[in-house]
């Protein structure tokens, strides 16, 4: 019977598994898609409750929750491919964070992509797909390194074989949460138990993927988040490709970010950006005409200039900005060096453009072409595109030549001969001579070949310093264009944030078989403040009455957030005094919200879960415009606390952060406090002591007693 090799993590072999055990299996690379196996086997409802079937229906239990407080695992194998083909078996890791015993309490993402008022959820769990160099959860194959000798262990063993050092459960506790925390992963999300979620890391072949690459765990994840009913999902895009930054390279060639291909959407800008100014940015980019890059007078070409001239020269269709440059570079490099030797064979190259020239003036070129040709066969024998067109250019107009030159490839000569075209990736250049068909000519030898797959690579990353990257572009003309488009890119830049909105999930939970309701808490013992509760799905039997109801959304609110451990649901006030007894379904139907008051009986303790940005009181107000914390970097007043960006206050991202510093509003104020006490001095060079003043107010005096800020402030966005 044929066998298949199980991998650990997408490369290592681990065990052996029989082709009955993979049959079990789902495929990983159609997981979630219609007829890929990925939700018929999970029940309806939130993800609450499908999270909790699809670990009951597949998964194993790797780590129990026995000898950690806070931590359980699992593990869910998928094959890859075909049952008949598939030899490989990927290990997907769930990890269930019990947050209230958590060591790490607060969500940072949720904290920058606009969910720092929600609740903290008491679980949280980690979806881990892991490198092929990496250990399992599994704690017979955990390798950790011994804090005493260096060397590294078993987690399953009790002493460390090297310098008998015991291993105690909080070492193995340590490495568990170092892999929570660690960024190598192939992919690693976390999803709250109310739905809410995060990918935190995706890397494919690049990464270290053996077998997957980003495309396909992508698509895995996206089918994952779709059967497991998730709510919404951000992504941070600092993803690179090639040393790349792929949400500048991918939203010009594409107008969207490469996850946007999945459905995720400009979710916030750093430096209060908007999406309007985000959409300008791509459209700005992606609409810059090239032809005036590669107007050069009577200088000689740039490198820059033959570059573009190159692509212009092999592309098939007319290649018009910069965004039709990228995607035909992108999309060569996708096709492993472009059309292929058999594919080439089957589809000659054809212009999709019509010819603005007649038969006669097309052939009177081209014949001129064949004569160039002609007298350089005793010389070079290959003669450079530029060199070429050069030649004949007072012969016909140069959209006439470039037409002639792009088809000259595979023409026949009067004397038997043929014009042969190839890609000379040193100069990047095309470049034509004529050579003697051999027996069997079919034409297909002297086509154009497209560049290697290296040599893409490599132009397009010369393309993308010279042309598009802030830090590196080099200086060409026209100049305007050059500002526009430093400017554009370093927008795009500081748009990192994307999010997804699974709106199947309000749409596949209805079913006649149950009651579906949104239930919105309102409590009534807390006053209002920057606390946002999202609605809760509560699915109901049909003949569930309002003391079934309340008492549902009792256990829900209670098991999803931390803080409402004695939650309690009290009225539905859109009804008024109702009695238990009704019916819930004569009283909102099948499907539909409602509101709900509840309070909670104690909160003895549980402050710390009211939010997820914390206890602490801090406020965010940039002069760029920036109310909230968008993870970019920040320092905050020594006077009034207030936070800004340090890029903001004139502070470059490669220095460090002053040790005192008062914001431009609070030395205004003192400087007006000052004039009006009766100070006639030079106000910027002050020598003065507040009486009474704070702490933070004294921050505002160097140790020479001059008052001390950083003044040198940026109010633009670059």
């Amino acid at each position: 019977m044929p066998s298949a090799m199980g991998v650990n993590d997408c490369g290592r072999p681990y065990k052996r598994l029989k082709r009955r055990v993979t049959a079990d299996l789902s495929d990983f690379l159609s997981f979630g898609c219609s007829g890929g196996g990925g939700g018929e086997e999970v029940g309806g409802g939130p993800f609450r409750t499908r999270v909790a079937e699809f670990l009951g229906g597949r998964a194993r239990a790797t780590l129990p929750p026995s000898p950690f407080s806070s931590l359980a695992a699992w593990r869910v194998l998928f094959r890859v491919g075909d049952l008949d083909s598939s030899k490989v078996v990927v290990p997907l890791d769930v990890v269930e964070e019990d947050v209230t015993r958590s060591r790490s309490v607060y969500c940072d993402q949720c904290r920058v992509v606009g969910w720092s008022g929600h609740p903290v959820c008491r679980k949280r769990y980690h979806f881990i797909i892991r490198r092929s160099n990496e250990t399992s959860l599994s704690q017979g194959k955990c390798r950790k390194s011994c804090s005493r000798c260096g060397n590294t262990y078993l987690l399953s063993d009790s002493r460390c074989k090297w310098c008998d050092c015991v291993i105690t459960s909080e070492d193995v506790e340590e490495w568990v949460y170092s892999q929570l925390e660690s960024n190598t992963h192939l992919l690693h999300g976390v999803i709250h138990s109310n739905g809410f979620g995060h990918l935190l890391s995706l890397n494919g072949r690049e990464g270290g993927s053996a077998v997957l690459s980003g495309r396909d765990i992508m698509n895995f994840w996206d089918g994952l988040c779709t059967t497991l009913y998730v709510r919404k999902v951000s992504v941070m895009d600092v993803s690179k490709k090639y040393g790349m930054e792929c949400r500048l390279l991918h939203s010009i060639a594409h107008g969207h970010s490469w996850y946007g291909n999945w459905g995720y959407e400009f979710s916030a800008g750093s430096y209060a950006l908007t999406l309007d100014a985000y959409k300008r940015a791509i459209g700005s980019l992606s609409s810059m005409p090239l032809s005036p890059l590669l107007f050069h007078s009577r200088k000689p070409q740039t490198s820059l200039q033959r570059v573009i001239a190159f692509y212009l020269a092999i592309a098939e269709t007319e290649l018009l900005t910069l965004q039709d440059l990228f995607a035909f570079m992108s999309g060569l490099i996708r096709e492993q060096g472009g059309v292929s030797k058999e594919s080439a064979k089957k589809k000659p190259r054809t212009s999709k453009v019509l010819c603005a020239w007649s038969l006669e003036e097309v052939e009177r070129v081209e014949q001129a072409m064949v004569r160039v040709l002609l007298a350089a066969v005793g010389e070079a024998g290959w003669v450079k595109r530029p060199a070429l067109k050069g030649a004949l250019y007072k012969s016909a107009s140069p959209e006439l030549l470039d037409y002639c030159l792009k088809h000259l490839g595979g023409k026949s000569t009067a004397n038997g001969m043929v014009v042969q075209t190839r890609c000379n990736s040193t100069a990047s250049a095309v470049e034509f001579r004529l050579e003697t068909p051999s027996i069997g000519y079919d034409g297909s030898r002297f086509q154009l070949s497209h560049p290697s797959r290296e040599h893409v690579i490599r132009d397009l990353k010369f393309l993308y310093s010279s042309l598009i990257f802030p830090e590196t572009m080099v200086n060409y003309r026209p100049q305007a264009t050059r500002e526009r488009v430093r400017d554009s890119a370093a927008k795009l830049l500081d748009c990192k944030q994307f999010m997804k909105d699974y709106s199947c999930y309000e749409k596949t939970v209805k079913s006649p078989l149950n009651i579906h309701l949104w239930c919105h808490v309102e409590l009534s013992d807390h006053s209002k403040d920057e606390l946002h509760l999202p609605r809760e799905l509560i699915v109901l039997p049909l003949n569930a009455t309002v003391a079934d109801l309340k008492a549902e959304v009792t256990k829900t609110f209670q098991d999803v957030y931390a803080m409402f451990k004695w939650f309690q649901a009290v009225g539905f006030p859109e009804y008024g005094l109702i009695e238990d007894s009704l019916s819930v379904k004569l009283l909102t139907g099948l499907n539909g919200s409602v509101r709900v008051h509840g309070k909670c009986l104690s909160m003895h303790g549980l402050n710390r879960f009211r939010m997820e940005r914390g206890i602490e009181n801090w406020t965010v107000d940039c002069v760029c415009g920036a109310k909230d914390d968008d993870g970019e970097r920040m320092l905050a007043c020594d006077t009034c606390g207030v936070w800004q960006h340090t890029r903001c206050a004139g502070i470059d991202n490669s220095d460090s952060v002053p040790s005192k510093y008062v914001c431009t509003t609070c030395l205004d104020s003192s400087i007006q406090a000052k004039k009006a006490s009766g100070y006639g001095g030079n106000t910027t060079n002050m020598d003065f002591s507040i009486s009474g003043a704070t702490c933070r107010v004294q921050a505002m005096l160097t140790d020479d007693h001059k008052v001390g800020s950083n003044v040198n402030m940026s109010y633009g966005v670059p």
